[in-house]
């Protein structure tokens, strides 16, 4: 162990007692020995504080600070300030890991000489996640800096998730997560990500993402419509600051645009209206574009060509059968 890095693996935990002892037996339990589980208990009322605390006297390796509510962001970032591992990871306290998450993305890592390693992820809904058989030859991808950004951007291949993935520490030396918005990691991974040299994904499948109620993308609350302000502001900084990305953010923007009015418009019991109105705007004011570039993925410019006869036929014909994607 003492070759061993240590990896601190960062878990903010709210209101989470119905999962959280599935979420942390699957962190002591990795094959993967060298870590400190630096648990955050962000003001919960449902008895996860106490859990986190018991975790603690089982497990030498586990840390629990307790402080107010303040969001996932403001979670991840106590952890980030006191972490002392040279590599880290991120689980969402209602998430499962496969035994081998850490000793895989840290092997990935090595042989790759990545800054970033990513795997593939499940989503479940059931009590337990049921892992497929691990593959012996996995595919392996590489992505040098521009690469990546086209790719999460232009959403081939890798996304802005912080789960299901190993980074170097130093990323996010004076980096931290913005306070108080949902969507906080896409908008901290253009700067995440211009810090890297390279990133290498695996096809193994190593974390289990749960669905339920409150966290399904297929729930519509007003609070998503923040995905537009981060997106539409990542357009401007682009623009301003780097604008051989424009195209790729674009693209995600329409994402954005086309994801919230669907979804919106599924809600029969409130008046979006306004909100369906920005995002008819910014679809009409990006489709054309969108839609001549080569790089804009297949679902997206079948979303521009279902806008073409009109706002009426995208919402009202399309989008009664629209699903996102977890």
């Amino acid at each position: 162990m003492a070759n061993d890095p240590l990896i601190s693996v960062i878990v903010p935990v709210y209101n989470a007692a119905a999962f959280l002892d599935q979420c942390l037996a699957s962190i002591v339990g990795q094959t993967y020995h060298n870590l400190e589980i630096l648990v955050v208990d962000d003001g919960s009322t449902d008895g996860s504080a106490e859990m986190c605390d018991r975790w603690a006297g089982r497990d030498g390796r586990i840390r629990v600070t307790h402080q107010p509510n303040g969001g996932h962001s403001a979670a991840r970032n106590t952890a980030l300030d006191v972490m002392t591992g040279s590599l880290v990871t991120m689980v969402d306290s209602d998430d499962v890991l496969h035994p081998k998450f850490v000793s895989t993305l840290l092997d990935l890592m090595s042989s790759s000489d990545a800054d970033i390693a990513v795997c593939d992820y499940i989503p479940f809904s059931s009590a337990t996640v049921s892992f497929p058989d691990q593959i012996t030859s996995p595919v392996v991808s590489h992505y040098n800096q521009h690469e990546a950004l086209l790719a999460v951007f232009y959403q081939h291949g890798l996304t802005h998730s912080p789960w299901a993935r190993l980074f170097k520490a130093s990323l996010f030396d004076g980096l931290r997560f913005p306070l108080g918005i949902i969507y906080e990691d896409l908008a901290i991974i253009y700067p995440l990500l211009q810090r890297c040299q390279r990133v290498a994904t695996t096809s193994s499948v190593l974390y289990g993402y749960r669905q339920h109620g409150s966290n399904s993308m297929r729930v519509f609350s007003p609070r998503r419509a923040a995905v537009l302000d981060v997106s539409e502001r990542l357009e401007r900084q682009i623009l301003s600051d780097d604008p051989q990305y424009l195209a790729a953010v674009r693209s995600r923007l329409l994402s954005a645009y086309f994801n919230i009015l669907l979804l919106s418009n599924q809600d029969k019991d409130a008046d979006h209206r306004q909100l369906q109105d920005r995002c008819w705007a910014g679809i009409k004011r990006l489709r054309w574009n969108c839609l001549l570039d080569g790089n804009v993925r297949l679902k997206n410019k079948l979303g521009i060509i279902a806008s073409l006869p009109g706002r009426w036929f995208l919402c009202d014909v399309i989008g009664r059968h629209y699903q996102p994607k977890p």
